[in-house]
């Protein structure tokens, strides 16, 4: 058994964030943080020499110090217009404030001072002109990029500073459950395998990001945590040469753009564009393959990859939107033979799969080596597939040749946001002492928004002594 002032489970921006703020703020409360991934120095994917997923366990990209964002792309979105719902919560002023506050803190540590999307003012009058026309929605974002490589050095330097400063991190340990006495959260047990620890604690923060959003799910089911049903995004990877996307690449770096095709009329948007970027494999635990994207600052490939994801939010008597999506995944997994699949757009519209030779002889080589040709239409919902087919020749209007015959789609993008966690604007959530933060709260989506509320908490917290 130990006794800490606070325990964070999870090192990703939000658990990062609280701790940091804490320090920066002059809390003298001792802080553990519990991360069941690696040290962010020991992180590294196989995949890299072997060019084939080996089933890390766990997923050397998705867990570890820095969380699964720092080693997708590594942008910081510089407007409270994207990265979720947490302004509905906290006000649209303080996330905006706190934003600029958390940039000045990556930019401390390393980030590159440069900010994309605010230049080029006529082009993209031009580009949000054409986009109106196609019935889209451009989001104006300023983009600060890290870059895959950078972000690993940056949170390395966080990782070190919250070290030097009496943060205590438990590498490779899990929390199996939480410690509850009358409705009051006391803390939480974790394990490693070998070794089981009770530690008990005035506060508790579960901030376990996208990758915890099923587990954090199903914590709320069992200790009856006040949330509502969330929203899953199930998609497609787009990958086009650069010489498509070079317009929008030069103008916006990240276009961010958002639809309610007909018939369906969901929300369709893209997310995580990568100029000259890498497709790449994530593996979750249950042996779920999906698919991301890199994007390296000085690395470059011949092709643009970003994503097209569709919002599915569900209503009574079904409550499960993970499971529905894990479901998707899996379906889609079993086509690749436990791989990634991928599609020309043109064989979509024809009705037909895609072969591997096919691939061989197109302008558009994948990035990702071994990926499996096949039909990601036998796998993916008609309602998606139509919502995303309908997005990509709108696309084409803002973007002539997105929607391509030798398009390539990979398959499947799948974003899991936990449940909606009910909390106030200190982040109290139905159990007294806990806190639940960034994407596994169900309030974030990305790497800023997730440090925003880290930096929120860790200043409640700091308050207290």
């Amino acid at each position: 058994m130990m006794n800490t002032d606070v325990v964070i489970v999870g090192a990703g921006p939000a658990g990062i964030f609280t701790a940091l703020e804490m320090l920066k703020k002059g809390s003298r409360q001792k802080i553990i943080m519990v991360e069941k991934g690696s040290a962010i120095e020991n992180r590294r994917c196989p995949k890299n020499q072997t060019h084939k997923c080996v089933g890390c366990k766990p997923c050397h990209i998705t867990t570890g110090f820095s969380g699964a964002g720092a080693f997708s792309d590594g942008k910081l979105s510089l407007s409270y217009e994207v990265g979720g719902d947490l302004p509905t919560l906290i006000g649209a002023d303080l996330a905006q404030e706190t934003i600029n506050y958390a940039d000045q803190i990556y930019l401390e540590f390393g980030a590159d001072t440069h900010i994309e999307g605010l230049e080029y003012e006529e082009e993209r009058k031009e580009i949000r002109k054409r986009a109106i026309h196609a019935g889209l929605k451009l989001v104006d974002c300023p983009i600060r990029h890290m870059g895959t490589e950078k972000a690993q050095d940056i949170y390395y330097a966080i990782e070190r500073y919250l070290q030097e400063n009496g943060v205590e991190i438990y590498f490779g340990y899990e929390c199996s459950n939480l410690i509850l006495e009358n409705e009051t959260c006391k803390g939480v047990s974790i394990s490693n395998g070998r070794n089981d620890l009770d530690i008990y604690a005035k506060h508790t923060v579960v901030a376990t990001g996208r990758r915890g959003a099923d587990w954090l799910e199903k914590l709320c089911a069992e200790h009856n945590i006040a949330h509502a049903p969330g929203t899953v995004d199930i998609g497609v990877r787009v990958e086009v040469r650069n010489e498509v996307m070079e317009t929008v690449n030069r103008v916006l770096y990240e276009s961010k753009l958002v639809g309610y095709p007909r018939p369906f009329k969901n929300k369709v948007r893209t997310f995580c564009q990568n100029p000259g970027g890498f497709v790449s494999q994530e593996n979750y635990d249950n042996n779920l393959a999906v698919v991301n994207g890199h994007s390296y600052k000085d690395l470059k490939s011949d092709n643009t990859n970003l994503s097209i994801l569709c919002s599915h939010n569900f209503s009574v008597p079904f409550n499960q939107p993970i499971a529905y999506a894990q479901k998707v995944g899996e379906l889609t997994n079993m086509l690749a033979n436990g791989q990634i699949l991928v599609q020309r757009f043109g064989d979509i519209l024809d009705g037909k799969r895609t072969w591997q030779k096919e691939l061989a002889q197109s302008n558009i080589r994948p990035t990702l080596p071994d990926v499996v040709a096949g039909d990601i239409t036998a796998a993916m919902p008609y309602r998606a597939m139509t919502n995303i087919i309908g997005f990509i020749q709108a696309m084409d209007y803002v973007v002539p040749g997105f929607a391509a015959y030798e398009t390539l789609l990979y398959s499947p993008e799948l974003k899991f946001y936990s449940n909606r966690v009910k909390m106030d604007m200190d982040f109290n959530t139905s159990l007294q002492g806990l806190h639940c933060l960034g994407d596994s709260s169900g309030w974030t989506r990305g790497l800023m928004m997730a440090s925003v509320m880290g930096v929120l908490m860790g200043r409640k917290i700091a308050e207290e002594g």
